[in-house]
């Protein structure tokens, strides 16, 4: 008899366009393997999704940049026509968002976690997030929010040049236009520049101090809430590879136990009173040792995969059994597993799998469902080549013209403490020195 109960189908939810959103065939396939009948509704054009055995269906989705109430209508038509409850998974930040606000409106079609009030969205925004670590005590980034470009370079020159700049709502941010959530400013008059788009961009611009990358500083955590607010499934992984390099969504990452990483995400996720699926990322300072508290995403991260325990626990399984009242099996953890996004380190997917520890998960490329692995080079090779050609054509347009500033408010953040006699040591920032540059995540990140 299955653990799952297997009449409640569930929808993965993504308006971002990116076709190589690896987290999305992890959802199908783990749930798919499961039994359970699972509904995709995102652009899946030129994507080896298209391609998975276990994939139920596909429905049109919201446009880019689509209102809360376009997407609660377009969920809506969704399950009219699968016409049964289902459990509904959002795949990047603003599909969480919009789900969070219109929770009343989508039930009883959809079952959800009983998240507060406005939480999803506090903690995606990152200039609230801020505001949030400050409240609960926990390490971040010194983090100013400027109210005008004058003071965006003034902001700058405070923290410390490189300084890293970022939209507080990415998801907001345009595509095509040249703007990138999360850039690494190195002049003041830069930053003076990036803050008179923030009308392009969506959202207010927030300046952040710089703590560069190093080897052991990228950590993420991945889990679940479950009703009884107690972290399941999931746990502490380390970004060994990433693309970009240094920076950017991860490429390879392990299942590396880490208590600190642990409790912090416990601590976080117990003070809010957050439920559901969970990715938080972190950088350790090489200075002070200390876990910085980077981005807190309310959905599953692209890799969640990897930290699959030895009952098959996930934390996209773990939401579907919770919600529909059934037991979550006790697995036991398996540190050392490897995940690999095999477009992005093609030479690590290619290299013999460790036999031990948990062994290794490819993104695409799975025994029982080759579709999407056989799909993907000739997809992966089409769109690197398009890439290419855009940036040969728009090499010589102008910069977009400037955007009027928006008010915005000033968040502080206290710099970390001084670092205690035998700290950890890798080189990097000094005090106050405490973020790195990020990529666009896919589906994101």
């Amino acid at each position: 008899m299955s653990l799952f109960d297997t009449r409640v189908p569930a929808v993965l939810l993504r308006t971002d366009r990116n076709p190589f959103h690896h987290g999305t065939l992890g959802a199908v396939r783990s749930l798919g393997r499961a039994g359970v009948d699972v509904h995709v509704v995102a652009d899946c054009a030129g994507s080896p999704i298209r391609a998975s055995r276990y994939l139920s269906g596909l429905h049109t989705p919201p446009p880019p940049g689509a209102s809360p109430a376009e997407i609660t209508v377009a969920l809506r038509r969704v399950a009219a026509r699968i016409a049964r409850p289902a459990v509904l998974i959002p795949m990047d930040d603003a599909c969480a968002v919009a789900v969070a606000r219109a929770r009343a409106e989508l039930g009883p079609a959809y079952l959800l976690p009983d998240q507060p009030e406005g939480l999803a969205e506090r903690v995606a925004d990152k200039a609230e997030l801020a505001a949030v670590c400050a409240s609960l005590d926990v390490p971040h980034p010194e983090t100013l929010v400027p109210d005008g470009p004058a003071e965006a370079v003034r902001a700058a020159w405070r923290l410390g040049l490189p300084v890293v700049a970022k939209w507080s709502r990415p998801w907001l941010v345009p595509p095509g236009g040249g703007l990138r959530s999360t850039v690494l400013v190195r002049s003041a008059r830069q930053a003076g520049e990036l803050y008179r788009r923030a009308e392009e961009a969506g959202s207010r611009l927030l300046l952040q101090a710089f703590l560069a990358p190093g080897a052991d500083l990228d950590w993420f955590f991945h889990g679940y809430a479950d009703r009884t607010g107690a972290v399941r499934a999931g746990g502490p992984g380390r970004k060994t590879r990433a693309r970009p390099r240094g920076a950017g969504l991860t490429a390879v990452g392990r299942w590396t136990p880490n208590p600190r990483v642990r409790a912090l995400a416990e601590r976080v996720t117990a003070e809010l009173g957050y439920r559901g699926v969970f990715d938080l990322d972190f950088r350790r300072c090489g200075t002070t040792g200390r876990y910085h508290l980077l981005d807190f995403n309310p959905r599953p991260g692209a890799q969640f995969r990897l930290f699959t325990d030895s009952a098959g626990l996930d934390v996209v399984r773990a939401l579907h059994l919770d919600l529909t009242h059934r037991a979550l099996p006790e697995g036991a953890p398996r540190p050392g597993r490897v995940f690999v996004v095999e477009n992005y380190a093609p030479l690590s997917a290619l290299g013999p799998a460790p036999k031990e520890h948990g062994g290794r998960e490819l993104a695409w490329h799975a025994r029982d469902d080759e579709g999407p692995g056989r799909a993907l080079w000739a997809l992966w090779g089409r769109h690197v080549r398009a890439r290419l050609r855009d940036r040969v054509h728009r090499g010589g347009a102008a910069r977009p013209g400037t955007a009027a500033p928006v008010r915005t408010r000033v968040v502080r953040q206290a710099p970390p403490a001084a670092p205690a006699a035998g700290g950890a040591g890798a080189k990097g920032g000094g005090a106050g020195r405490a973020d790195r540059p990020e990529e666009d995540r896919a589906g994101r990140h």
